[in-house]
């Protein structure tokens, strides 16, 4: 499991086999916390089945969602570094399976690793790399402009998106936007058949238009 997972992705097939030795399988039930921004957690956590969202929380209760991560995906990595408490909230939208690694553990692979520590290190600045592209995309696009990318961001290769379906109010958590302002313009998508709605996933059906 682990030598398809990013993070690992050039540590020897040994060294790989010695990590998931380290590693505890845990399960949780759909809509479990596992852990809130603030908290003091020692876990790294790798997808093995499922889906997460990582959202951040205001002061008034509201939402943002900051990404969704599924199988292969794995978080906690910054917490085992740095010792601080945990930057952003996660929770589980499906039933998951995950591997889970001690911080004293982690620490004490990735001090003989070299691989892991170059790997670590472009994971990280892809990471961020990835927030300051979402920075500038709630900073200079409207709410339409934010909902397009968000939709073109979550769907696979063919144009769908599923696993679970994003509900008018998770898209506007994404977006800082609210549930209503989201809702006209998925209208208007459907209207110009730029997207269709299943019971179970949105399709978009042709490249979205650049502005409204």
């Amino acid at each position: 499991m682990l030598g398809k997972v990013s993070l690992f992705a050039n540590v020897p097939q040994s060294q790989i086999e010695e990590l998931e030795g380290l590693c505890v399988a845990r399960r949780y039930a759909k809509n479990t916390v596992l852990f809130m921004e603030g908290d003091e957690n020692n876990q790294l956590f790798v997808i093995r089945s499922g889906k997460v969202s990582v959202f951040v929380q205001g002061d008034d209760g509201k939402q943002l969602i900051l990404n969704y991560m599924s199988e292969g995906d794995y978080f906690g990595e910054l917490s085992l570094i740095d010792s601080r408490p945990r930057s952003a909230s996660i929770m589980t939208v499906t039933d998951c399976e995950f591997l889970t690694m001690s911080r004293e553990r982690f620490q004490e692979f990735i001090t003989s690793s070299p691989e892991l520590c170059m790997t670590l290190l472009q994971e990280l600045t892809g990471r961020v790399r990835k927030l300051t592209q979402s920075v500038k995309d709630l900073a200079l696009l409207d709410v339409y402009g934010r909902v397009a990318h968000t939709l073109e961001k979550m769907c696979d290769e063919n144009k769908i998106i599923r696993d679970p379906k994003p509900t008018h109010q998770d898209i506007a958590n994404m977006v800082g936007s609210s549930r209503e302002m989201v809702s006209r313009i998925m209208k208007e998508l459907i209207i110009g058949e730029y997207i269709s709605q299943k019971a179970d996933a949105i399709q978009i059906c042709k490249p979205l238009p650049k502005g409204w």
